[in-house]
C-alpha cells in the first residue's frame, strides 16, 4: 500500500469540496447563486490547471493538455454550459489523481531497490567495533553484521552462521542460509544470526553499488515506441487546436450555422483530443515492466532492450557459470609416469597464480600450501592453459590445444568432464578430470524457451567435446559449439547474427570475463549478476541477480507482454478518440463523452499497463 503524500491529500480535499459545491449549485433555484457556486466549484478544482496553462504560455510552451482543458472549460462557461464546464474539470483532475497514484505504484517497485543502500559498516579492529561509511571500508577489513542489519559490502564469512533475506537482490522470498566460507552479497538483510565478514571488494565494486548504478540509469535508454509517442505529441496538439478553431469558426461564418452549437462541438473536439492516454500509458507500460523485472531479480538497463527482447528468435548460452554452477571438483586423476599426488602437485602449482574456477578446484584438491618461490616464468594462454617453470623444469598444464602447441602426444579420454593435461619438458605426464554440476533449472529454461516459440537454442564453451555434450544433453540443447577460444565465441555469434533476418534478435547469456565481448556483440546480452564478472555485467543489457537461467524465458515473456500491452493501449486510445472526435464534430457527442474519451481512456490504459507489475509473468 502506497501512502498518500501531501499533494495527493490536498487533491482529494479539492475534489471533495468541488463536488459538494457542484451538487449544491445543481440543487439551487436562484440563477445568480447557481452561477456563483459553479464558478467556486470550478476554481477550487481547476485553479492548478489554469495556473499551469498560464505559466506554460509565458514560457512559450502553449500546446499541452493544461491549455486544452483550460480553453475547453472556459469556452463551456462562455456558452453557458456551466455544469459541463465544472464536471469536465472535476473528472479530469480525478482521473489525473488516479493516474498519478498508479504511476507511483509502478515507480515504487523500482525505487524500493534504492533502499538497499547500507547506512554503515561495523568494522572490527583491535580497539573494538567502529561505525564506518561503507565507501571508506578497505578490502581485507573485518566487518560484523548484526541481526536485522543490511550487509554493507561483499565478503566471505569467517565467523558465525545466519540466514539472509535476499529478496531485494534476487526476487527470491525464501531465506538463504549462510555458513563459514560462504560468499555474502551486499544489500541482503541478516535475519537472525550475527556473523563476521572479510571484505572482498571495495564499495564501488560491490553488488549494491552495481545495482544502484543500474537502477539510476534504467530510464536513460527509451524504447523506440516511447520515442515515437513523445515526438507524436509535439506536433499532434497544435494540429488539434487549429482544427478546433476551424471547426468553431468556419461553419458559422461560411454556412451560417449556430455559433453556440459549433463552438460546443469544437470544445468537445478539444477535450477528447488530449493525448494523455498515449503520452502516459506507453512509457508507463515499459516502466511497469522494468519494475516487474526488478521484482523477479532481473535488472534491465532500459526500455529499448525490453522492446528488442520481444523480437528474440535465437538464444545462445555460455556453459560454465551460466548453465552450470561453475563449482569445479576433481573427480579423477590419471597419471602416466608420476604418482597421482605428484601429478596433482604440478598442476596445482602451475595454476596457483590463476583465479580461474578450474585453477581453484586444483588448489582445493591439493590442499597443501604451495611454495611460490618454486614457480617462475608463468604465462597464461587464453583458451589453452598455463605454461610455467617449476623447480627448473618447463611445465604445461591445460587442454588439448596446449598439448598440440607443444607437440606433446596425449592420451584421449572419454570420461565426462573437463580434462586438464599435464606435460613436463614436453613429455606427457597424465591428465586430471574436473567436473562441473549443471544448474537445477537449466533444463527448465530450455523447455520454457521452446514453449514461447524460441527453438533456435545453442550452447558455446571452451571446454572439451565430451564435457560440452554432457551438459548440453542434460539441459536439452542440441546445438553445441565446443573448444572455442574467446574470439571464436564472438565469431560464432557474429556469424549467427549475419544469418538472421533484420527484425530478428539474438540473445547471448553468459557470466565470465571472456564473455564480455560476446555480450556486447549480441543484440541483447544477459549476464549472471551473482557470480558474474564485473566486465560481463557492464557489457550486458540485462543482469540476472540470482544466476538462474530460467529467468531468461521469464524476461522474454515479460518483454512480449509489455509490447502487447503498449500496442493495446495505443490502439484503444486512438480508436476511442477517433470515434468520439468524429461524433463530436458531427454533433453526436457531448463534453461528458469527451471526458470519458480523455480521462477515462487514460485511466483504463494506465490500469492495463500496471498489470505488468504482477510478479508472476
Amino acid at each position: 500500500m502506497i501512502r498518500l503524500n501531501k499533494k495527493q491529500k490536498i487533491t482529494i480535499f479539492r475534489i471533495t469540496i468541488s463536488s459538494v459545491l457542484l451538487v449544491t449549485a445543481l440543487l439551487l433555484s436562484d440563477e445568480i447563486a447557481r452561477i456563483i457556486f459553479y464558478i467556486a466549484s470550478y476554481l477550487v478544482i481547476g485553479y492548478e490547471v489554469l495556473l499551469k496553462s498560464f505559466r506554460n504560455i509565458l514560457h512559450g510552451d502553449v500546446f499541452d493538455e493544461n491549455f486544452l482543458m483550460s480553453i475547453a472549460t472556459i469556452g463551456a462557461f462562455a456558452i453557458k454550459e456551466y455544469p459541463e464546464a465544472v464536471a469536465v474539470m472535476l473528472f479530469y483532475e480525478t482521473g489525473e489523481f488516479f493516474q498519478e497514484y498508479a504511476v507511483e505504484k509502478s515507480r515504487k517497485s523500482i525505487t524500493d531497490l534504492m533502499d538497499i543502500r547500507p547506512d554503515h559498516a561495523n568494522v572490527v579492529s583491535e580497539d573494538g567495533i567502529t561505525l564506518v561509511n561503507p565507501e571508506k571500508v578497505k578490502v581485507g577489513d573485518i566487518i560484523l553484521v548484526k541481526p536485522g542489519e543490511r550487509v554493507p559490502l561483499d565478503g566471505i564469512v569467517i565467523e558465525g552462521e545466519s540466514a539472509l533475506d535476499m529478496s531485494s537482490l534476487t526476487g527470491e522470498s525464501l531465506p538463504v542460509d549462510i555458513k563459514l566460507s560462504d560468499t555474502v552479497l551486499s544489500g541482503s538483510i541478516n535475519i537472525y544470526g550475527m556473523f563476521k565478514l572479510q571484505v572482498e571488494k571495495p564499495y564501488e565494486e560491490s553488488t549494491v553499488a552495481k545495482i544502484l548504478e543500474l537502477v539510476e540509469n534504467t530510464s536513460s535508454k527509451k524504447a523506440k515506441t516511447e520515442r515515437i509517442i513523445t515526438r507524436f505529441s509535439r506536433f499532434y496538439t497544435p494540429i488539434v487546436v487549429i482544427s478546433a478553431v476551424i471547426l468553431a469558426v468556419v461553419p458559422p461564418l461560411v454556412l451560417g450555422y449556430s455559433w453556440k452549437d459549433w463552438i460546443y462541438r469544437a470544445l468537445v473536439f478539444l477535450v477528447v483530443s488530449c493525448p494523455c492516454a498515449l503520452v502516459l500509458s506507453v512509457p508507463l507500460s515499459f516502466f511497469s515492466a522494468l519494475g516487474a523485472a526488478s521484482k523477479n531479480g532481473i535488472l534491465v538497463k532500459g526500455g529499448s532492450y525490453l522492446e528488442a527482447l520481444a523480437k528474440t528468435k535465437a538464444v545462445i548460452f555460455d556453459k560454465t557459470g551460466t548453465l552450470t554452477k561453475g563449482i569445479f571438483k576433481v573427480t579423477a586423476i590419471h597419471p602416466e609416469r608420476l604418482s597421482s599426488y605428484e601429478l596433482l602437485e604440478i598442476a596445482a602449482a602451475a595454476e596457483s597464480y590463476s583465479d580461474h574456477p578450474i585453477s581453484k578446484s586444483l588448489q582445493q584438491e591439493y590442499m597443501e600450501q604451495i611454495e611460490k618461490s618454486r614457480i617462475s616464468e608463468i604465462r597464461e594462454i587464453a583458451g589453452h592453459g598455463i605454461k610455467a617453470v617449476i623447480d627448473g623444469r618447463r611445465v604445461s598444464v591445460g587442454n588439448e590445444k596446449l598439448m598440440e602447441m607443444d607437440s606433446v602426444k596425449w592420451n584421449h579420454c572419454d570420461l565426462e568432464g573437463t580434462i586438464v593435461h599435464v606435460a613436463v619438458e614436453d613429455e606427457y605426464m597424465g591428465h586430471i578430470i574436473i567436473s562441473d554440476e549443471i544448474k537445477k533449472d537449466a533444463s527448465k529454461s530450455v523447455k520454457e524457451l521452446e514453449k514461447i516459440g524460441i527453438t533456435d537454442i545453442s550452447m558455446l564453451t571452451g571446454d572439451s567435446k565430451s564435457a560440452a555434450y554432457h551438459i548440453a544433453s542434460q539441459a536439452g540443447i542440441k546445438k553445441v559449439a565446443y573448444s572455442l577460444l574467446p574470439h571464436e565465441k564472438t565469431d560464432y555469434v557474429l556469424k549467427k547474427l549475419d544469418s538472421m533476418k533484420d527484425k530478428e534478435k539474438l540473445v547471448f547469456v553468459g557470466d565470465g570475463i571472456n564473455d564480455a565481448p560476446v555480450l556486447a556483440g549480441a543484440d541483447i546480452g544477459v549476464s549472471m549478476g551473482l557470480l558474474g564478472s564485473q566486465s560481463a555485467i557492464e557489457a550486458s543489457d540485462a543482469v540476472i541477480m540470482d544466476d538462474l537461467p530460467s529467468k531468461v524465458p521469464l524476461l522474454i515473456r515479460l518483454s512480449k507482454k509489455t509490447m502487447r500491452i503498449a500496442k493495446q493501449n495505443m490502439a484503444f486510445a486512438i480508436s476511442v478518440k477517433l470515434i468520439v472526435l468524429i461524433a463530436g464534430a458531427a454533433g453526436l457527442a457531448s463534453l461528458w463523452s469527451a471526458v470519458f474519451a480523455d480521462v477515462g481512456v487514460s485511466l483504463i490504459a494506465v490500469l492495463n499497463a500496471i498489470r505488468l507489475l504482477r510478479k508472476n509473468i
